[in-house]
């Protein structure tokens, strides 16, 4: 982030259960703080997204990721492709950790993953300690928001805290692949 000054803001906001927005490669995501069950909650209803469709977590580093992660079902074959994506903008798709909430993982027992590039996301993480929630800022079924002032617009007071900093430049969200098979589920 730029302006360093909004960093403990945000954080504060992450802390207390709030609802952030902030930039990503692409596109504005939502986020919150993953063991926070009602920021999660909040999160989901914001969005109007059911929680039966599983949320992505966005980290600095793999290591952040690894209590969601169930890591000894990750076959050596596969790691080679994992690892060599990140950081970047693929999101993974692996097996979720026994005690993964279910407010995360949704209907499913896997854990959609990704270790960011964006400086002020890899920020966030770093202060925070951990990964955050990571979904695109819009209405479920609608268009993602592509401004901070049309994302005021959109979500006013229902977010604790706006990250105005650029988007990381890719034009499309994350691709998404299966971390066992390969295939690719968003290109």
């Amino acid at each position: 982030m730029s302006d360093l000054s909004t960093l403990p803001t945000a954080i504060s906001c992450l802390e207390q259960g709030d609802v952030i927005l902030y930039p990503t490669e692409a596109v504005y995501g939502l986020g919150c703080d993953p063991d926070n069950q009602q920021a999660v909650d909040k999160l989901l209803e914001i969005k109007q997204r059911p929680v039966e469709k599983g949320l992505i977590l966005i980290a600095d580093n793999y290591g952040q990721l690894l209590k969601y992660v169930d890591d000894v079902k990750l076959p050596m074959d596969k790691r080679a492709d994992i690892f060599s994506s990140w950081p970047g903008a693929i999101t993974w798709v692996m097996p979720a950790a026994k005690n993964t909430p279910k407010w995360l993982t949704g209907q499913f027992d896997t854990i959609a993953v990704r270790v960011t590039n964006h400086p002020s996301v890899k920020r966030l993480c770093q202060k925070l300690g951990k990964p955050l929630v990571s979904t695109s800022a819009n209405l479920t079924g609608q268009p993602t928001v592509t401004s901070i002032e049309q994302a005021k617009q959109q979500f006013a007071e229902q977010v604790g805290f706006y990250v105005d900093e650029p988007l990381g430049g890719n034009t499309q969200p994350s691709t998404i692949k299966d971390a066992m098979t390969g295939k690719v589920f968003r290109g």
